[in-house]
Protein backbone atom coordinates (compact mmCIF):
# COMPACT_ATOMS: atom_id res chain seq x y z
CA UNK A 1 0.00 0.00 0.00
CA UNK A 2 1.65 3.72 -1.26
CA UNK A 3 1.85 6.17 1.23
CA UNK A 4 -0.27 9.39 0.24
CA UNK A 5 2.21 11.63 -1.22
CA UNK A 6 2.86 15.43 0.55
CA UNK A 7 2.25 18.15 -0.95
CA UNK A 8 5.21 20.96 -0.35
CA UNK A 9 4.20 24.36 -0.72
CA UNK A 10 7.40 26.94 -1.12
CA UNK A 11 6.58 29.99 1.12
CA UNK A 12 8.58 33.40 0.14
CA UNK A 13 11.63 34.78 1.96
CA UNK A 14 10.90 37.59 4.36
CA UNK A 15 13.89 40.13 3.44
CA UNK A 16 15.39 40.84 6.11
CA UNK A 17 16.23 44.77 6.99
CA UNK A 18 19.36 45.91 6.79
CA UNK A 19 20.38 48.21 10.22
CA UNK A 20 17.41 49.16 12.52
CA UNK A 21 14.64 50.62 10.70
CA UNK A 22 16.44 50.28 7.27
CA UNK A 23 14.24 49.99 3.73
CA UNK A 24 14.55 48.10 1.17
CA UNK A 25 16.27 51.08 -0.79
CA UNK A 26 18.41 52.92 1.65
CA UNK A 27 18.78 56.85 1.21
CA UNK A 28 21.96 58.63 0.12
CA UNK A 29 24.49 59.83 3.79
CA UNK A 30 26.30 62.53 2.64
CA UNK A 31 28.53 62.69 5.66
CA UNK A 32 28.90 58.63 5.21
CA UNK A 33 30.32 59.41 2.05
CA UNK A 34 32.31 61.93 2.59
CA UNK A 35 33.84 59.46 5.38
CA UNK A 36 34.66 56.56 2.92
CA UNK A 37 35.86 59.11 0.67
CA UNK A 38 38.18 60.81 2.80
CA UNK A 39 39.50 57.86 4.18
CA UNK A 40 40.10 55.94 0.91
CA UNK A 41 42.11 59.38 -0.10
CA UNK A 42 43.78 59.14 3.02
CA UNK A 43 44.99 55.44 2.25
CA UNK A 44 46.09 56.08 -1.03
CA UNK A 45 48.39 58.97 0.38
CA UNK A 46 50.29 57.07 2.73
CA UNK A 47 50.05 54.05 0.80
CA UNK A 48 52.21 56.06 -2.24
CA UNK A 49 54.12 57.13 0.73
CA UNK A 50 54.93 53.92 1.43
CA UNK A 51 56.10 53.00 -1.79
CA UNK A 52 58.50 55.43 -2.05
CA UNK A 53 59.99 54.58 1.25
CA UNK A 54 60.38 51.20 -0.04
CA UNK A 55 63.06 52.67 -2.84
CA UNK A 56 64.93 55.18 -0.81
CA UNK A 57 67.43 55.50 -3.46
CA UNK A 58 65.55 56.67 -6.60
CA UNK A 59 63.12 58.46 -4.19
CA UNK A 60 66.02 60.66 -2.51
CA UNK A 61 67.91 61.20 -5.68
CA UNK A 62 64.72 62.90 -7.73
CA UNK A 63 63.61 64.61 -4.58
CA UNK A 64 67.46 66.24 -4.66
CA UNK A 65 67.33 67.09 -8.62
CA UNK A 66 64.06 69.17 -7.03
CA UNK A 67 65.10 70.36 -4.41
CA UNK A 68 68.21 71.91 -6.47
CA UNK A 69 66.14 73.76 -8.69
CA UNK A 70 63.85 74.66 -6.14
CA UNK A 71 66.65 75.97 -4.01
CA UNK A 72 68.20 77.73 -6.66
CA UNK A 73 65.61 80.56 -7.29
CA UNK A 74 64.31 80.88 -3.55
CA UNK A 75 68.10 81.42 -2.40
CA UNK A 76 68.25 84.64 -5.34
CA UNK A 77 65.17 85.72 -3.97
CA UNK A 78 66.38 85.96 -0.56
CA UNK A 79 69.52 87.59 -1.70
CA UNK A 80 67.66 89.99 -3.22
CA UNK A 81 65.05 90.84 -0.38
CA UNK A 82 68.55 91.52 1.88
CA UNK A 83 69.86 93.63 -0.88
CA UNK A 84 66.62 95.66 -0.67
CA UNK A 85 66.72 95.96 2.92
CA UNK A 86 70.20 97.44 3.02
CA UNK A 87 69.40 99.93 0.19
CA UNK A 88 66.81 101.04 2.97
CA UNK A 89 69.61 101.45 4.98
CA UNK A 90 71.69 103.56 2.61
CA UNK A 91 68.39 105.22 1.80
CA UNK A 92 68.35 106.11 5.35
CA UNK A 93 71.62 107.81 5.54
CA UNK A 94 71.27 109.78 2.07
CA UNK A 95 70.37 113.63 2.51
CA UNK A 96 69.70 116.34 0.50
CA UNK A 97 71.56 119.63 1.05
CA UNK A 98 69.64 122.78 0.50
CA UNK A 99 72.20 125.80 -0.02
CA UNK A 100 70.19 128.90 0.47
CA UNK A 101 70.18 132.36 -1.22
CA UNK A 102 72.74 134.82 0.48
CA UNK A 103 69.69 137.24 1.09
CA UNK A 104 68.30 134.66 3.10
CA UNK A 105 68.71 135.45 7.22
CA UNK A 106 69.00 133.16 9.81
CA UNK A 107 65.55 133.71 11.10
CA UNK A 108 63.95 132.73 7.64
CA UNK A 109 65.88 130.07 7.98
CA UNK A 110 64.12 128.65 10.60
CA UNK A 111 61.04 129.25 9.61
CA UNK A 112 61.64 127.43 6.59
CA UNK A 113 63.41 124.37 8.27
CA UNK A 114 60.05 124.08 10.34
CA UNK A 115 57.40 124.57 6.96
CA UNK A 116 59.49 121.80 5.30
CA UNK A 117 59.15 119.30 9.04
CA UNK A 118 55.83 119.24 8.07
CA UNK A 119 55.79 117.77 4.44
CA UNK A 120 54.84 114.12 3.81
CA UNK A 121 58.61 113.10 2.22
CA UNK A 122 60.56 114.04 4.55
CA UNK A 123 61.39 112.33 7.76
CA UNK A 124 63.83 114.80 9.38
CA UNK A 125 65.45 118.50 8.28
CA UNK A 126 68.65 119.75 10.19
CA UNK A 127 69.79 123.29 10.14
CA UNK A 128 73.63 125.00 9.68
CA UNK A 129 73.53 128.43 9.96
CA UNK A 130 76.50 129.85 8.41
CA UNK A 131 78.66 130.38 11.17
CA UNK A 132 78.27 127.00 12.22
CA UNK A 133 78.83 125.95 8.56
CA UNK A 134 82.48 127.98 8.32
CA UNK A 135 82.89 126.39 12.43
CA UNK A 136 82.57 123.18 10.88
CA UNK A 137 84.95 124.03 7.40
CA UNK A 138 87.56 125.42 9.81
CA UNK A 139 87.88 122.50 11.75
CA UNK A 140 87.74 119.44 8.76
CA UNK A 141 89.68 121.96 6.11
CA UNK A 142 92.92 122.59 7.77
CA UNK A 143 92.31 126.59 6.18
CA UNK A 144 91.86 128.19 9.48
CA UNK A 145 94.49 130.56 8.85
CA UNK A 146 93.32 131.10 5.31
CA UNK A 147 89.58 131.96 6.87
CA UNK A 148 90.76 134.29 8.92
CA UNK A 149 91.96 136.55 5.90
CA UNK A 150 88.45 136.64 4.67
CA UNK A 151 86.47 139.88 6.10
CA UNK A 152 83.16 138.10 6.00
CA UNK A 153 81.58 134.73 5.87
CA UNK A 154 81.22 133.40 2.27
CA UNK A 155 79.10 130.01 3.13
CA UNK A 156 75.45 130.68 2.76
CA UNK A 157 73.07 129.00 5.16
CA UNK A 158 72.32 125.18 4.78
CA UNK A 159 69.37 122.86 5.50
CA UNK A 160 69.81 119.13 5.09
CA UNK A 161 67.32 116.81 4.55
CA UNK A 162 66.82 113.26 5.36
CA UNK A 163 63.82 112.09 3.00
CA UNK A 164 61.68 109.72 4.29
CA UNK A 165 61.98 106.27 3.87
CA UNK A 166 61.34 105.43 0.37
CA UNK A 167 61.61 101.45 0.95
CA UNK A 168 57.59 101.10 0.97
CA UNK A 169 57.78 101.91 -2.48
CA UNK A 170 58.77 100.11 -5.57
CA UNK A 171 60.78 102.89 -7.07
CA UNK A 172 62.61 105.09 -4.15
CA UNK A 173 64.94 106.69 -6.74
CA UNK A 174 61.94 108.31 -8.55
CA UNK A 175 60.51 109.57 -5.15
CA UNK A 176 63.52 111.35 -4.32
CA UNK A 177 64.09 112.96 -7.38
CA UNK A 178 60.59 114.29 -7.22
CA UNK A 179 60.98 115.42 -3.80
CA UNK A 180 64.38 116.83 -4.86
CA UNK A 181 62.79 118.77 -7.81
CA UNK A 182 59.95 120.26 -5.31
CA UNK A 183 62.76 121.89 -3.31
CA UNK A 184 64.47 123.64 -6.19
CA UNK A 185 60.85 125.16 -6.80
CA UNK A 186 61.63 126.98 -3.57
CA UNK A 187 62.15 130.93 -3.51
CA UNK A 188 64.80 130.51 -0.78
CA UNK A 189 66.99 127.83 -2.73
CA UNK A 190 69.96 128.53 -4.41
CA UNK A 191 71.06 125.12 -4.60
CA UNK A 192 69.72 121.76 -3.85
CA UNK A 193 72.54 118.58 -4.00
CA UNK A 194 71.90 115.11 -4.38
CA UNK A 195 73.55 112.13 -5.84
CA UNK A 196 70.78 110.20 -7.49
CA UNK A 197 73.32 108.31 -9.87
CA UNK A 198 73.76 105.72 -7.52
CA UNK A 199 70.32 105.14 -6.73
CA UNK A 200 69.27 104.76 -10.73
CA UNK A 201 71.63 101.98 -10.90
CA UNK A 202 70.68 100.45 -7.68
CA UNK A 203 66.86 99.88 -8.73
CA UNK A 204 67.98 99.20 -12.67
CA UNK A 205 69.95 96.31 -11.08
CA UNK A 206 67.22 95.40 -9.11
CA UNK A 207 65.14 95.34 -11.55
CA UNK A 208 67.19 93.45 -13.48
CA UNK A 209 67.73 91.04 -10.78
CA UNK A 210 63.72 90.38 -10.34
CA UNK A 211 63.43 89.16 -14.24
CA UNK A 212 66.47 87.21 -14.51
CA UNK A 213 65.16 85.45 -11.06
CA UNK A 214 61.50 85.31 -12.70
CA UNK A 215 63.11 83.69 -15.68
CA UNK A 216 65.31 81.40 -13.99
CA UNK A 217 62.41 80.18 -11.91
CA UNK A 218 60.57 79.83 -15.09
CA UNK A 219 62.93 77.18 -16.66
CA UNK A 220 63.93 75.49 -13.33
CA UNK A 221 59.94 74.78 -13.10
CA UNK A 222 59.98 73.34 -16.43
CA UNK A 223 62.74 70.90 -15.78
CA UNK A 224 60.39 70.07 -12.38
CA UNK A 225 57.83 69.25 -14.38
CA UNK A 226 60.00 66.90 -16.14
CA UNK A 227 61.64 65.40 -13.59
CA UNK A 228 58.08 64.65 -12.30
CA UNK A 229 56.62 63.71 -15.19
CA UNK A 230 59.65 60.96 -16.15
CA UNK A 231 59.57 59.73 -12.86
CA UNK A 232 55.97 59.25 -13.16
CA UNK A 233 56.21 57.50 -16.45
CA UNK A 234 58.90 55.15 -15.33
CA UNK A 235 56.50 54.18 -12.26
CA UNK A 236 53.30 53.74 -14.48
CA UNK A 237 55.31 51.52 -16.64
CA UNK A 238 56.67 49.18 -13.85
CA UNK A 239 52.78 48.81 -13.11
CA UNK A 240 51.50 48.07 -16.13
CA UNK A 241 50.15 44.67 -15.12
CA UNK A 242 48.50 45.97 -12.01
CA UNK A 243 46.99 48.85 -13.99
CA UNK A 244 45.81 46.40 -16.46
CA UNK A 245 44.39 44.26 -13.91
CA UNK A 246 42.47 47.31 -12.29
CA UNK A 247 41.16 48.11 -15.44
CA UNK A 248 39.86 44.48 -16.37
CA UNK A 249 37.71 44.27 -13.02
CA UNK A 250 36.11 47.77 -13.56
CA UNK A 251 38.71 50.02 -11.85
CA UNK A 252 37.60 53.62 -13.14
CA UNK A 253 40.93 55.99 -14.75
CA UNK A 254 40.22 58.32 -11.32
CA UNK A 255 40.72 55.36 -9.58
CA UNK A 256 43.98 54.09 -11.12
CA UNK A 257 45.15 57.85 -11.53
CA UNK A 258 44.95 58.59 -7.64
CA UNK A 259 48.02 57.18 -6.33
CA UNK A 260 49.75 58.64 -8.90
CA UNK A 261 48.66 61.82 -8.28
CA UNK A 262 50.22 61.39 -4.80
CA UNK A 263 53.65 60.17 -5.18
CA UNK A 264 54.08 63.47 -7.64
CA UNK A 265 52.22 65.28 -4.68
CA UNK A 266 55.16 63.42 -2.13
CA UNK A 267 57.92 64.53 -4.56
CA UNK A 268 56.74 67.51 -4.72
CA UNK A 269 56.28 68.36 -1.08
CA UNK A 270 59.71 66.76 0.24
CA UNK A 271 61.37 68.16 -2.72
CA UNK A 272 60.53 71.60 -1.39
CA UNK A 273 61.22 70.68 2.06
CA UNK A 274 64.97 69.59 1.39
CA UNK A 275 64.90 72.81 -1.01
CA UNK A 276 64.04 75.11 2.26
CA UNK A 277 66.53 73.41 4.29
CA UNK A 278 69.58 73.82 1.47
CA UNK A 279 68.24 77.83 1.98
CA UNK A 280 68.44 77.65 5.67
CA UNK A 281 71.97 76.69 5.41
CA UNK A 282 73.27 78.65 3.12
CA UNK A 283 71.88 81.39 5.34
CA UNK A 284 73.69 80.07 8.23
CA UNK A 285 76.85 79.65 6.25
CA UNK A 286 76.95 83.33 5.56
CA UNK A 287 75.43 84.56 8.09
CA UNK A 288 78.69 84.94 10.94
CA UNK A 289 80.44 86.81 8.28
CA UNK A 290 77.91 89.41 7.41
CA UNK A 291 77.62 90.32 10.57
CA UNK A 292 81.07 90.83 11.04
CA UNK A 293 81.39 92.40 7.79
CA UNK A 294 78.75 94.56 9.00
CA UNK A 295 80.68 95.35 11.95
CA UNK A 296 83.46 96.70 10.43
CA UNK A 297 80.98 99.46 9.27
CA UNK A 298 79.46 100.17 12.40
CA UNK A 299 76.21 98.85 10.87
CA UNK A 300 73.57 96.91 12.05
CA UNK A 301 72.37 95.23 9.01
CA UNK A 302 71.52 91.26 9.88
CA UNK A 303 70.91 89.10 7.16
CA UNK A 304 67.43 87.56 6.85
CA UNK A 305 66.43 84.32 5.59
CA UNK A 306 63.27 82.70 4.06
CA UNK A 307 60.54 84.25 5.54
CA UNK A 308 57.14 82.19 6.68
CA UNK A 309 55.15 83.74 3.69
CA UNK A 310 57.98 82.32 1.66
CA UNK A 311 58.43 78.79 2.89
CA UNK A 312 54.88 78.68 2.51
CA UNK A 313 55.05 79.58 -1.20
CA UNK A 314 57.90 77.56 -2.27
CA UNK A 315 55.88 74.19 -0.49
CA UNK A 316 53.08 75.47 -2.30
CA UNK A 317 54.81 75.55 -5.87
CA UNK A 318 56.60 72.11 -4.94
CA UNK A 319 53.38 70.73 -4.51
CA UNK A 320 51.68 72.22 -7.72
CA UNK A 321 54.67 71.33 -9.46
CA UNK A 322 54.23 67.83 -8.53
CA UNK A 323 50.93 67.29 -8.99
CA UNK A 324 51.19 68.90 -12.56
CA UNK A 325 53.95 66.50 -13.63
CA UNK A 326 52.42 63.93 -12.51
CA UNK A 327 48.74 64.16 -13.86
CA UNK A 328 50.52 65.46 -17.39
CA UNK A 329 52.88 62.14 -17.52
CA UNK A 330 49.57 59.67 -15.94
CA UNK A 331 46.82 61.93 -18.79
CA UNK A 332 49.04 61.12 -21.66
CA UNK A 333 50.72 57.15 -20.97
CA UNK A 334 47.28 56.02 -18.63
CA UNK A 335 45.11 56.11 -21.73
CA UNK A 336 47.91 53.79 -23.97
CA UNK A 337 47.38 50.72 -21.51
CA UNK A 338 44.84 48.95 -21.91
CA UNK A 339 43.92 44.75 -20.66
CA UNK A 340 44.75 42.04 -22.98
Amino acid sequence: MKSPQRTVRLQPRTPTPIGAGATRRQSFDPRQWLRSYGRLHAQVLLASLGRLYRTPVSSLLTMAVIAIALALPSGLLVILDNLQRLNTQWDDGSSVSLFLKPTVNEAQTDRLARELKGWPGIAAVRTLHRDQALAEFREFSGFGSALDALEENPLPNVLEIRPANPANTDTPGQDMETLLDDLKRLPEVELAQLDLQWVRRFDALMDMGRRGILIVGALLGLAVLLIVGNTIRLDIQNRRDEIEVSKLIGGTDAFIRRPFLYTGLWYGLLGALLAWLLVGLGFLLVDEPARRLAGLYDSSFLLSGLSWQGTGVLLLTGIALGLAGSWLAVGRHLSAIEPT
